[in-house]
Formats: structure tokens, C-alpha cells, sequence
């Protein structure tokens, strides 16, 4: 990218993130869930939920992480620590969303009240992966994927999807900037993971928006195509390249904001 493609991309992605990285534009975003709550273990346990499940229409998302969160009282850390394995099965019997079962939901919760327990929280236990050389989180995403799974005893496959298996992990990837990042939006409870070292969350909406904007060239949206696209909004801002991830999705999670007259010509055939 050369520099006068460069210094446009930087004065479009930084009017985006003035325009649209506000409070009042979450909505609809299962990431308003997490407002709920003032604690942070109880923040990172409900991320987690919200997180997995976010896919597949947004109406339907927002219902079905809603009724999750019914069903976990005031703290659904306490509930999920405190509650045995077939207690958490027999709460989420019935449950389904698109490809998840109660029953696999209830595995995840399952290990991930044991790793806070072993741990003492998720993002313990998320730091254990972490090496200083490493140069995104990809490593520790895996080493997290594999204690969860180790403690839940099966295998978090769709839900949970790890690295390994070439995913993108878009949902985990989303987590960790809600996670990671704080400010107005995102809510931030950990305080020991870098910004510089998220990736965006890659689906195929922000797949054609990154294409769009010259971001990437790559041919599908996987994880390797998602590190791609972060290097070169790190080239915008090397502290914190995911900040522009929540502004930029906001064309495609919200009927009221079209593309800007101000946005790139290669942008209008972004839905």
C-alpha cells in the first residue's frame, strides 16, 4: 500500500471510528448483554456465552443468549461454579440455537466454571498460553480451547472452534476485544492481554468490507486472511489495530447507518 493509499485508509477508518464507535449504536449487538453486569468475573462469563453464540441472525442471537442469561440468575459465575454437572444440563435441557444443543452448551459452562476454578479466572487461564515473542494471540487462543475442552471433557468443536483446525475464530477473536478492549463500548475486565496482539473478528461481512478497503487480498476469510487484515490496520494504529473492528461492523449489524458519502468508492457494493 503506498503512502497516499495509506493516509486515505487512515482518514476514512478514523472519521468511521468518530462517527459510529458509540454506547447508543450497540444495539443490536449481543455485546450489550455484558452491560448487565458490574463484576468482572461475571462480565467475562457472560462474554463467553454471548460470544459463542453469535451467529446466525441477530433477532435470533439476542433471544437465545437472553434466555441463557435468564436461566443463571444475578451471577452466572456463582451459578455455573456452584451448580453440579447435571444440575447445568438439566437447566438448559430443550435449549437450542441453529447448530447448538443444550446439552453441548451446558458442557462449555461445565469446564468453564472448572477453569475458574483451577485458575482463578478466564483470563488466568487464557494468560497461561501467552509467550512475550508471540506475535498475536493465536497460541493462546489454542491453549485455552484445549484446557476448556480438557475440563468440559468433550470436544467444543462449532461452538468453540480452535486454531488448530484452521478456523478463524471469529466468536473468540470477538470476545477478547470485548475482553481486552476498554473504553465507552467495549467493557475490558481483563488487564494483562495486550491490544496490539487482538485480531479482528473476520466473518464474511467484515471479510467484504476489508476487501473493500484494500485490507486484504486474500481469496476466503480464514484465520490466516484475519491476521492479514489486522497487519494492515496496525499500519493505521500499531497500539490498538481492532479498535476500528466495532465502527466498520455497524454497516452491516444496523439498518439505520448506510454507507457514508464520505467512504471509499470500493465500498458501495458492501451490503
Amino acid at each position: 500500500m503506498d503512502d497516499l493509499k495509506r493516509e486515505a485508509l487512515s482518514l476514512f477508518l478514523e472519521k468511521t471510528y468518530r462517527e459510529y464507535h458509540k454506547r447508543e449504536l450497540v444495539h443490536p449487538d449481543p455485546l450489550e448483554f455484558l452491560y448487565r453486569y458490574e463484576r468482572s468475573a461475571d462480565i467475562e462469563m457472560v462474554g463467553l456465552i454471548s460470544s459463542s453464540l453469535a451467529y446466525g441472525r441477530v433477532a435470533q442471537i439476542l433471544k437465545s443468549v437472553d434466555s441463557v442469561l435468564g436461566k443463571l440468575g444475578d451471577s452466572p459465575l456463582d451459578f455455573v461454579c456452584n451448580s453440579s454437572r447435571s444440575r447445568i444440563v438439566r437447566s438448559f435441557k430443550g435449549f437450542k440455537h441453529r447448530f447448538t444443543t443444550g446439552k453441548q452448551l451446558a458442557s462449555m459452562l461445565w469446564g468453564a466454571g472448572r477453569l475458574v476454578c483451577k485458575f482463578g479466572s478466564l483470563e488466568k487461564c487464557f494468560m497461561e498460553g501467552m509467550k512475550e515473542r508471540d506475535e498475536n494471540l493465536v497460541p493462546a487462543i489454542t491453549n485455552f480451547v484445549g484446557n476448556l475442552e480438557e475440563q468440559a471433557e468433550t470436544p467444543m468443536d462449532f461452538l468453540l472452534p480452535s486454531p488448530e483446525k484452521k478456523s478463524a475464530c471469529k466468536r473468540f477473536n470477538l470476545y477478547l476485544r470485548w475482553m481486552v478492549r476498554r473504553d465507552d463500548v467495549d467493557p475490558g475486565p481483563w488487564n494483562n492481554v495486550s491490544r496490539s496482539k487482538l485480531l479482528v473478528p473476520l466473518d464474511t461481512h467484515m471479510y467484504s468490507i476489508a476487501r473493500a478497503l484494500g485490507l486484504t487480498r486474500r481469496k476466503s476469510a480464514d484465520l490466516q486472511t484475519a491476521i492479514e487484515i489486522t497487519e494492515s490496520l496496525a499500519k493505521v494504529d500499531p497500539e490498538d489495530p481492532v479498535r476500528f473492528d466495532f465502527s466498520l461492523t455497524r454497516f452491516g449489524i444496523r439498518d439505520d447507518i448506510p454507507i457514508p458519502d464520505w467512504a471509499p468508492e470500493s465500498m458501495r457494493a458492501v451490503n
